[in-house]
């Protein structure tokens, strides 16, 4: 019986573009110069290693960007607030009936701070574990050990994994937890009726 489930947040829980496409169609800025922050020091920040906010400002400036950092995280985190307000409902539904439903992203700090405050995901998830705090990104082994020795009187068969990357799934099958690759709303309703009555 399945007593806990793990939501990715990106594409299940909201709707979200990578910020260098908004970037490039919004002020015309250039992928291949913007490329370099977002494969290195942001991944930096995602796994905990960084702060967002003290390595970003030489980079915009770099990039042509002179409206201050401050500027650029709201268009960052506001452009990307869109909620799936279906998933939401069904998520309510899913706790009145007594399952747990966890938040597990990768995501750097202030952007998951935006996410639990002004999106609302800490009241929509009963918790929430983000890369930045645990130290690790999916699909590192550790990020799954992490969440479950956080857990009190679960079995591994107990949880249930949803996320849209085939990588992140697989990973927690290997951890030893169910876990389902989230295509569609559609199709994840039609998954979970095996799952829960």
């Amino acid at each position: 019986m399945i007593k806990i489930i793990i939501f990715d947040g990106v594409n299940l829980i909201t709707h979200q573009e990578p910020l260098s496409i908004g970037l490039v169609r919004d002020y015309g800025f250039s992928m291949d110069k913007m490329l370099p922050f977002f494969t290195g020091p942001l991944q930096e920040c995602v796994a905990g290693k960084a702060d967002l906010k003290e390595i970003f400002p030489p980079y915009l400036n770099d990039w042509g960007w002179n409206k201050g950092l401050d500027a650029m995280l709201d268009y960052w985190f506001t452009r990307d607030h869109k909620i799936d307000t279906e998933m939401v409902s069904y998520i309510n539904d899913l706790k009145n009936k007594g399952v747990l439903c966890l938040l597990a992203t990768n995501n750097e700090k202030h952007r998951f701070a935006y996410m639990l405050d002004k999106m609302n995901f800490s009241k929509i998830f009963n918790k929430a574990y983000c890369s930045a705090h645990l130290g690790c990104k999916k699909p590192n082994q550790d990020f799954y050990q992490k969440i479950f020795d956080d857990l009190e009187n679960i079995k591994k068969e107990e949880i249930l994994f949803w996320d849209d990357k085939h990588e992140n799934v697989e990973a927690a099958k290997t951890f030893g937890i169910q876990a389902e690759l989230y295509t569609s709303f559609e199709d994840f309703k039609e998954k979970m009726k095996q799952y829960i009555l």
